[in-house]
């Protein structure tokens, strides 16, 4: 059968469209290998399939021309308007909020969301938690008292105030000494007071 009837040549033609039709149903000098059917296709009805498989992909490239062109109108359209992609995108967020909060999934989510913050399991578990809350406080403010108790008791203890009394005492030598010059020094220590307030 001849390929006559098929316009390859036409300005709406996908470009690189692998379509069935532009391969040549029979070996020709071409040196291409005979297209195999599929089974139960006879000749005649690959080659009609062929032919509308062509004009199919034309309408699919003459919509696809036509849909970048209203495209391209409607961009105009809204570059007069003075309509921003950024502007556009919050009124589509927008016009989505309102249609999610009148949405049924919403209103009855809702209720229900209502319904459990006024049923009395919630405003059981709710007191259980006010109270747990307040035990919690008052057990840390009884802590805190019985660990000041103690440090006040273990202050005026004997043995605090031992340690207390031995700790003045090797304070006050130790301050005492260095006030009376007594301190120790090292051999390149001089008298002079300027240099012992130098910063190195």
């Amino acid at each position: 059968m001849s390929h006559t009837d098929i316009n390859l040549n036409s300005p709406n033609k996908a470009l690189g469209s692998g379509s069935l039709a532009e391969v040549p149903a029979e070996g020709g000098a071409s040196g291409v290998a005979p297209v195999t059917l599929p089974p139960g296709l006879t000749e005649e009805e690959a080659e009609e399939l062929r032919i509308e498989l062509t004009k199919v992909e034309e309408e699919i490239q003459t919509l696809r021309q036509v849909l970048l062109a209203k495209e391209r109108h409607a961009s105009e359209l809204k570059r007069k308007l003075g309509l921003s992609p950024l502007s556009e995108l919050k009124q589509n967020i927008s016009k989505g909020w309102q249609d999610v909060q009148t949405s049924n999934a919403y209103l009855s989510a809702s209720a229900t969301l209502d319904d459990i913050t006024h049923s009395e399991v919630y405003k059981k578990t709710q007191e259980t938690l006010s109270q747990a809350g307040q035990k919690t406080s008052a057990a840390f403010t009884t802590m805190g008292s019985a660990i000041s108790r103690k440090l006040g008791d273990m202050r005026n203890s004997p043995t605090f105030k031992s340690f207390e009394d031995k700790v003045g005492n090797l304070k006050s030598k130790v301050v005492g000494g260095r006030a009376n010059g007594g301190g120790p020094q090292s051999p390149g220590d001089s008298p002079n007071p300027a240099q012992d307030n130098a910063p190195f």
